[in-house]
Formats: C-alpha cells, sequence, structure tokens
C-alpha cells in the first residue's frame, strides 16, 4: 500500500476505531453500571439501542435526502452514491428500531405489535427506503433509474418529522421517555447510557454511509471501465 494510499485510508479507520471503543464503552454502562429499571426490569435496557437506532435511521434518511436533491440538481455520481449509502443505513438502522422495539413492546404493553401513529410512520419509512434499495438494485443503473430513485429520496424524506411528532399530534401508546412531558431518565447513569449510544449509533450510521459510499463509486468507475473495454473491443473488431 502507497503512503497516499494509506493516508486517505487513516480518517476512517480512525472512525472505525472511535465506534468500536464507543460500543465497548457503551456496553459496559448499560449492563454494568446503569440501574435496572424497578418496573420492566432487564427488558428496559433494549432502550438504549432502540432510540440510537432510531436516530440513526433519521441520520440515514438525512443523509439520503442530501444526495438525491444534489444529483437532481447536478447529477453527479459522488452525489448518486451518497444517497445509495444513506437509504442502506436508514433500512439498516429502521430494521434495528423494528426488531428492539416490538421485544420491548411485548414486556410493556403485552403485545408485540400494535398500530401506533409512530409505529405506524416509523414502518411506512423502512418500507420507502427498503423500496429505494431495491430499485437500485434490481432496475438497473440507467439516467432515468437514478432520477426516480433520487425523487424517491427527496419524498421520503417528509415522513421523518412526522414519525418523530406522531405521539403529540394522534396520541397512540408509544411512550414519551426523553421528550417534554415524558417518564425521563431519572438516574444519571441512564442519561450516560443513553448518550453513549447515541454517540455509538451516530459513529456507526456515519462509517457505514462512509463505507457504502465508497462502494458505490468504486463499483461505478469498474462498471465504467468495463463498458470502455467493451467499446475499445467492437472498435478494434470492426
Amino acid at each position: 500500500m502507497t503512503l497516499s494510499k494509506r493516508a486517505s485510508e487513516t480518517p476512517f479507520l480512525g472512525l472505525l476505531a472511535a465506534t468500536a471503543a464507543s460500543l465497548v464503552l457503551a456496553l459496559q454502562v448499560i449492563f454494568l453500571k446503569a440501574p435496572t429499571e424497578a418496573t420492566m426490569g432487564i427488558v428496559q435496557k433494549i432502550f438504549y439501542f432502540h432510540v440510537p437506532a432510531a436516530y440513526g435511521m433519521y441520520l440515514g434518511a438525512f443523509v439520503c435526502f442530501l444526495g438525491s436533491a444534489a444529483y437532481l440538481a447536478r447529477g453527479t455520481a459522488g452525489s448518486d452514491a451518497l444517497a445509495r449509502a444513506g437509504a442502506e443505513v436508514a433500512v439498516t438502522m429502521g430494521l434495528m428500531v423494528l426488531i428492539t422495539g416490538p421485544l420491548w413492546a411485548a414486556k410493556a404493553w403485552g403485545r408485540y405489535w400494535t398500530w401506533d401513529p409512530r409505529l405506524t410512520t416509523s414502518l411506512l419509512s423502512v418500507l420507502v427506503y427498503v423500496a429505494y434499495v431495491v430499485l437500485r438494485a434490481f432496475t438497473g443503473d440507467g439516467e432515468a433509474e437514478r432520477k426516480f430513485a433520487a425523487a424517491l429520496g427527496v419524498l421520503g424524506a417528509a415522513n421523518i418529522p412526522i414519525i418523530h411528532y406522531a405521539v403529540k399530534k394522534w396520541g397512540g401508546q408509544h411512550p414519551q421517555v426523553i421528550s417534554n412531558g415524558g417518564g425521563g431518565l431519572r438516574h444519571p447513569d441512564m442519561k450516560l447510557a443513553l448518550t453513549l449510544g447515541f454517540l455509538t449509533f451516530t459513529l456507526l450510521a456515519l462509517a457505514l454511509v462512509w463505507q457504502r459510499m465508497r462502494l458505490h463509486l468504486l463499483v461505478g468507475r469498474v462498471d465504467a471501465l468495463e463498458q470502455e473495454a467493451v467499446e475499445l473491443g467492437l472498435a478494434g473488431d470492426g
């Protein structure tokens, strides 16, 4: 590996190291330091993963929105790769939300799912970004497909504020633990655990976006080289 190549890898490797360190520290605080909640017991600790994962989904959706809007404006490969990476992170984090949420709900509500406004809008957002990912994976990589996906990425972001304010606007069973009027996290170590959860999932989301974007750009360059080689081969045969 050349010196310039190593230098370009250093920031990403630093981000991975920070993510790993944050994860280890978060797990230690969550399971060894933060007190067990009196009513739900150990199940409550899902909260420290569920809420940061939702925040990670918001980040992925925001990145997808930025990349999609930039692609519609300028049509560059970098903005398209950024949008794809954001959508993939939104799906990954959204699935974490949809897995951890029902596990927590089974203890809190006695059932895994209810058509609560926040749950329903969260499911809708995940399906939107699943549609984006499937569209880009199976319908080709032409200009029309890219623009259609970019429009979906822009429109999909409109649902994120609806998720956030769904409980305030329409009520429902979903708790408001950390917002105004919610039960709150009374113990300082609970607040520390949640803060570390947010930090870990933020770093993880950024690392995934970075890696997936680089991969999409690399695949695009390889495809372009293959197409160029085919064209040169045809020209040579002619």
